[in-house]
Formats: C-alpha cells, structure tokens, sequence
C-alpha cells in the first residue's frame, strides 16, 4: 500500500498549478471528504488489515486515492475498466481522487482495493453521506435508495426441475413452520418432497436416449406433484386468514 501522505513530487506540483476546477458536485464531496479525514483512516485500517508489515512491499492505492475513486465510481455508475480509463485520461478526475501526475493502476487494482473495505466502514460512509446531504437539505433521511450487488454463491444450476422441486421443498417447510406456529388452525397435509426429489433426480441423470421416453412423462408427473403442493399451500394460508379474520372484534 503507498504511504498516505507520499512526498509530493515536482510534476504533482507542475499539475497542480494548471488551476483545475472540479465540477460542483465533484468539488461539494471533495470539500467534504478533506473535513472528514476519519473516513480516511477508516480505509486505511481496512487496507491494511490482514497486512503483517503494511508499510513495505509494492506501492499501492492510498487510503484517500482508494475513498475517492469508489465514490466517484458509484457516483458516475462506471465499472472498473471505465473508472481507471477516465481517471486516467482526465486532468480533473485525477485531482479529485488525487492521482495527480501518478499512474494510474490497472482496473483490478480498484477491484482488489474496494473488496478490501469492510461492511462496518462501508455503513459509516453511506451514514456520513446521509448525515451531509440531511444537514445541507438535500435529504430528509426517512428514506433510503439502494442498489444490488451481484455476490457469488454456491447455488445449484436452475433448471426447470430443480426450480419446480426448490417450489415443493420450500412451501413444505414453511407450511410446516406455519404449523408449529398455530398447530390448531393449521391441518397436516401430506408431504410430497420424496416423490418430487425422486422425479427432479431422475430428469438430471437422464441419458439422451431416455429422454426420448420419459422425459415428457416425468416432468409431466413433478409438475403435477408441484401444483398439488401448491393448492395445499394456498388452502392452509386461506384458512388460517379466515380464522384470524373472524376473531377479529367487530365495531
């Protein structure tokens, strides 16, 4: 990782004398991260969390430079390869996220950097954001715009009969919760996962020639097994809403 404070070189000031002006919303966030340095060192601690001898090695990303270039990624809606082609061709995007005259890393760099950040310190930026744009008036902060972000897992490949026996697995077990919850207003029905599992393993072992066959036939029968589990479910919901329903006081 670089030093947070590397010693400024003679080309950093050529650059600075250029007299760059930020766009307003670049330069608003930009006055605000330099009067909330503790955010810095909340990156700072994440970047060299894990590190036994942090302050050698291979240069790196700064604290600030890594800070100012995930903001100015969310802030653009840029991914990675685009965040270091434009910071790297632009003049006043390298002042922002303070690159100066440096090099601009490769885009993995930026990848490797953000994954680094704990959920704690990504929490304590969007609550700082939120706290700014509440005193400034931008926001009221009753409420809060998200987006997704795509994390591997390990799933199973979703094929129709996997789909179709998750449906039959998952409503059985929730209608089971449901059960232990209100045992009394809430009727036994019978399981069918055995049979569904039975019918999804066999459609995902099938050779070619089988499913000339007995494909047909076989989803045919899981999928009637799934809309049977599905009719069960629906009538136990209903009837536990009518029962809650009726005892309901009347006005």
């Amino acid at each position: 990782m670089r030093d947070a404070d590397p010693q400024i070189t003679f080309a950093d000031l050529e650059f600075l004398q250029q007299g760059l002006r930020l766009e307003p919303l670049l330069q608003k966030i930009s006055d605000f991260l330099d009067d909330h340095n503790e955010l810095v060192e909340l990156v700072r601690l994440d970047l060299e969390r894990g590190l036994k001898k942090p302050e050698t090695g291979r240069q790196g990303l700064t604290p600030e430079q890594v800070l100012r270039s995930l903001i100015l990624m969310r802030v653009k809606n840029w991914d990675y390869r685009e965040l270091r082609e434009r910071i790297n061709d632009g003049y006043t995007l390298r002042k922002f996220t303070a690159f100066y005259s440096q090099p601009v890393p490769r885009h993995n760099a930026f990848n490797q950097a953000f994954n680094r950040l704990s959920s704690a310190t990504v929490e304590r930026l969007n609550d700082a954001i939120i706290e700014a744009a509440v005193d400034d008036g931008l926001e009221d902060g009753k409420k809060l715009r998200v987006d997704t972000t795509v994390v591997e897992t390990d799933i199973h490949w979703p094929t129709d009969a996997t789909l179709l026996w998750d449906t039959v697995r998952v409503l059985t077990r929730l209608i089971g919760r449901l059960r232990e919850m209100v045992p009394r207003n809430v009727p036994r029905f019978p399981s069918r996962k055995r049979a569904a599992r039975k019918r999804m393993q066999k459609l995902q072992r099938m050779t070619a020639s089988e499913r000339a066959s007995q494909q047909v036939r076989t989803y045919k029968q899981l999928l009637a097994i799934t809309e049977e589990v599905l009719a069960n479910a629906r009538a136990r919901w209903k009837r536990r809403r009518d029962l809650a329903e009726k005892r309901q006081p009347t006005h």
